[in-house]
C-alpha cells in the first residue's frame, strides 16, 4: 500500500494551507515516519466510525451499509450482554436506558461478516453548572507567597486562597496544571509538560500537615524552609530536595506508627486508583533503577506487565512502591480537603483545574499506553504569523487508533483523574480533539502533518465524564478553528474560552459585550499574555525585544489598541480604564464564568510564561510580590466588588 493510500486509512492530511497561505505538503520521508508511529486503524463496514449514542429521546444510529440482512447487533462491557437486537434497515434504533460508558459493539449480517466497533453511551450534554453566572480568582499556586510554605505555593495555602476567593466573592478558584513532573529534575518545571496527567504534582504537598510528620524528623527544615521563601522566584532544585527528604521522613514515620485509620484510609485509597496508581508507582521505582527513557530499559520492562509489576510490588522494593503510592495518596488527600472546603463555603465552582494538551514521552502515561499514546510523534502547530517555521510542543498526545482499540478508556482516565476534584477544567488545545498537528522526531516543525481524530467519540467521552463528576469543561478553542467546530463543541455543552485580548475585529476594535458567548469562559488574558500592568506600560513588547523575540505589534499598534480599549469602555458608561473598570466590562457579558488573574489584581508587570522561551525568561518560577495574608489589603476590594456586582457571591446573583 502507498504512502497516501495509508495516510487516508490513518486519517494523515499530508496536504494543508498554512496560516500564511501556503500550501504544505509533507516530506514523504517525514509522512513515513508519521505513518510508522501510528497503530492500525480499522476501517469499519457497517458504520462510518465509533458510535456515539447521546441517551436523551430515542437515539439512533445510520449505518453505512446493512450486509445481508438482517444485521444482528450486540452491545457488550465488562464482559457482560447490556442489549442486543436486529435490524433490516439502514439505521438502528436503540433501546431506552443503554447504561452509560464505554462498550464494545459487536454487527454481524446474516452471511456471517462480522465487526466489532467502540461504542459511547453518553449524556445529551455535558454538566453545566446550576449558577447564571459566577467568577473566579485564576492564580499560579506555585508562586503564592505565604508566611510558612516552603518555598512553592501548597495545598494549604491553597485553601487559603479559596477562603480569599470567597471573601471577594467569587465561585472559586482557577490553577496551573497539578499533574505530576519529574521529582529527578524540578528545574524542569513547566506544568504543562507532564511526567502523567493522571497524577498530581507532590511539590505541592504542605508536608506540615501530614499527620505523621514532625518538625524533629528534619531538624534543620524549618531553618531552611525561611531561607527558600526568600527571592522572587521559586527554588525549585533546593525546595525540592528539601520537600522530598520531608516527605520520606513523613513516609517512615506513618510505616512505623500509623493508626489504624490512617492505614486503611491509605488502603482504600489504594485499592481506588488501581490498577492505575501501582502502575506508576512500578513505573517510578524502575525509573530511577535504569538510566535513559523507557524504551532502552532492559527488555522485560519495556512494556507495562501486570505480573511483573506485582513482583516488584511484592519483593525487595516494596517500600519504595509505597512510598510513591503514599505521596500521591497525600497530595489526593490535601487537594481534596481543599475542594471540600469551596464546597463548604457555598462556591458554585471550587476549583477550576487545567489539563495539559500532551506528555513527554518518557514518562509513564507514554509507557503505559504506548498502542494509544506515539512517543515518535510530538504535537505541534502549522507555520503561522508569529511562528514562520511552526512548533514543535515536545509533548506526545494520543491517537485515533490506539484510542478505538480500547474503547477510549485512556481518555477517560485522563479526564476522570482530572475531574477528581475540579468542578471545572479547561481542556488545553481543545482543537486536538478534532486534529492534531504531529511533527515526527528528528524532524523540523513545518514537516509535519495533520492527523484526523475520532470528535464525535471524543466529546461522547468528556460528556460522559463531565456529567459522572458534575465538572464543567472548557474548551480552550483560540485562534483558527475549522467551521462548525464550536457550534459541534456547544451542541454538547463544551464551553469556549474567550480572551479579550483577542476578542477583536478585522479593524482591530474590541468586540462588545453583547459578543460574548453565554456558555463561556471570559478572561482578560491568559499565562501565555502580558498582564494588564505589562500590557498598558509595553513591559511585555520591551521584554519580548531584549530576548530577540517578535513581539507580534509594534508601539503604534500598542497606542492603538489602548485607544481603542478606552473606545469599548466609554461606550459601555465606563468613563476609566483602570483594571477594574476592564472587569466591569468583562463583567457585563453574557459567558457565564470571568475568570480574574491574581497577578492582575496585584499589578504584577511581567507574565508567567513567554511562549518560545526556556531559559530566557524565568517562565514558571515568578512569585508573587506579596504574601497570601497582604492580597486582600493590596486589592481594591471597594473596586473589585463594585466590578463583579452581577455576578458576585457578595452581590447574589
Amino acid at each position: 500500500m502507498d504512502l497516501l493510500a495509508q495516510a487516508q486509512i490513518k486519517g494523515v492530511q499530508s496536504e494543508f494551507v498554512d496560516a500564511l497561505g501556503k500550501l504544505r505538503v509533507t516530506d514523504p520521508v517525514a509522512l513515513k515516519s508519521i505513518l510508522d508511529a501510528l497503530p492500525e486503524k480499522r476501517v469499519y463496514r457497517f458504520v462510518s466510525g465509533p458510535v456515539v449514542v447521546r441517551a436523551l429521546g430515542h437515539p439512533r444510529t445510520e449505518l453505512a451499509a446493512t450486509g445481508a440482512p438482517p444485521l444482528q447487533w450486540k452491545i457488550a462491557g465488562n464482559g457482560n450482554v447490556i442489549a442486543q437486537g436486529e435490524t433490516r434497515e439502514p439505521v438502528i434504533a436503540w433501546p431506552a436506558g443503554l447504561p452509560l460508558g464505554y462498550h464494545r459493539l459487536t454487527l454481524t449480517d446474516a452471511e456471517g461478516v462480522t465487526e466489532e466497533v467502540p461504542m459511547i453511551v453518553a449524556p445529551e450534554r455535558a454538566f453545566g453548572g446550576d449558577f447564571d453566572r459566577g467568577w473566579l480568582l485564576a492564580v499560579q499556586l506555585y508562586g503564592v507567597r505565604s508566611e510558612r510554605n516552603w518555598g512553592i505555593g501548597d495545598f494549604t495555602d491553597l485553601a487559603d486562597l479559596v477562603r480569599l476567593a470567597k471573601q471577594l466573592g467569587a465561585d472559586g478558584v482557577g490553577l496551573n496544571p497539578l499533574h505530576v513532573l519529574f521529582d529527578d529534575h524540578p528545574a524542569d518545571c513547566s506544568p504543562y509538560s507532564p511526567n502523567s496527567r493522571l497524577f498530581l504534582n507532590p511539590l505541592y504537598i504542605d508536608v506540615e500537615a501530614i499527620p505523621e510528620f514532625s518538625a524533629d524528623l528534619v531538624p534543620d527544615a524549618a531553618a531552611t524552609a525561611a531561607r527558600l521563601r526568600e527571592g522572587d522566584r521559586v527554588p525549585y532544585a533546593d525546595m525540592a530536595a528539601l520537600k522530598w527528604l520531608a516527605l520520606r521522613a513523613a513516609f517512615n514515620s506513618f510505616v512505623r506508627s500509623a493508626s489504624g485509620v490512617r492505614r486503611n484510609q491509605f488502603d482504600a485509597f489504594r485499592a481506588d486508583r488501581a490498577p492505575l496508581l501501582s502502575r506508576f508507582a512500578c513505573f517510578e521505582v524502575l525509573r530511577h533503577r535504569f538510566t535513559g527513557p523507557w524504551w532502552e530499559w532492559p527488555p522485560e520492562w519495556r512494556q507495562p506487565d501486570e505480573t511483573k509489576c506485582a513482583q516488584l510490588r511484592n519483593g525487595p522494593d516494596k517500600r519504595e512502591v509505597e512510598f510513591v503510592e503514599f505521596v500521591q495518596w497525600t497530595a489526593d488527600s490535601q487537594l481534596h480537603a481543599a475542594k471540600e472546603l469551596a464546597g463548604q463555603l457555598g462556591m458554585r465552582v471550587g476549583l477550576y483545574l487545567d489539563v495539559a494538551v500532551g506528555v513527554q514521552s518518557n514518562g509513564f502515561d507514554a509507557w503505559n499506553e504506548q498502542t494509544a499514546i506515539s512517543r515518535h510523534l510530538a504535537v505541534g502547530a502549522p507555520p503561522d504569523v508569529l511562528n514562520t517555521v511552526g512548533q514543535d510542543w515536545g509533548l506526545a498526545g494520543f491517537n485515533a487508533g490506539g484510542l478505538e482499540a480500547q474503547s477510549f478508556v485512556p481518555f477517560a482516565d485522563m479526564l476522570a483523574a482530572s475531574m477528581r476534584h475540579a468542578g471545572a477544567i479547561r481542556l488545553d488545545h481543545v482543537l486536538g480533539l478534532k486534529r492534531l498537528y504531529l511533527v515526527p522526531r528528528g524532524f523540523k516543525p513545518d514537516n509535519g502533518a495533520y492527523v484526523q481524530m475520532p470528535f464525535e467519540a471524543l466529546l461522547g467521552a468528556v460528556v460522559r465524564e463531565s456529567a459522572a463528576h458534575k465538572c464543567i469543561v472548557i474548551g480552550e478553542d483560540l485562534g483558527t478553528v475549522p467551521e462548525g467546530f464550536r457550534e459541534t463543541m456547544q451542541d454538547f455543552g463544551i464551553w469556549s474560552y474567550l480572551v479579550m485580548m483577542f476578542e477583536r475585529d478585522d479593524a482591530g476594535r474590541f468586540r462588545n459585550a453583547d459578543h460574548y458567548r453565554p456558555n463561556a469562559l471570559v478572561t482578560l488574558n491568559t499565562h501565555d499574555l502580558c498582564t494588564y500592568a505589562g500590557w498598558r506600560s509595553f513591559s511585555d513588547l520591551k521584554m519580548k525585544r531584549s530576548l530577540g523575540l517578535d513581539p507580534g505589534e509594534n508601539d503604534q499598534a500598542r497606542w492603538d489598541a489602548l485607544g481603542r480599549l478606552d473606545e469599548i469602555l466609554r461606550q459601555n458608561g465606563i468613563n476609566a480604564n483602570d483594571l477594574y473598570s476592564v472587569l466591569a466590562f468583562l463583567s457585563r457579558t453574557p459567558s457565564r464564568l470571568l475568570a480574574v488573574s491574581l497577578e492582575d489584581l496585584l499589578g504584577v508587570i511581567d507574565q508567567p510564561n513567554i511562549p518560545g522561551t526556556i531559559d530566557e525568561h524565568p517562565n514558571w518560577r515568578q512569585r508573587l510580590p506579596v504574601t497570601l495574608d497582604k492580597i486582600a489589603s493590596k486589592v481594591d476590594l471597594t473596586a473589585l466588588r463594585a466590578a463583579t456586582r452581577e455576578r458576585s457571591l457578595l452581590g447574589g446573583s
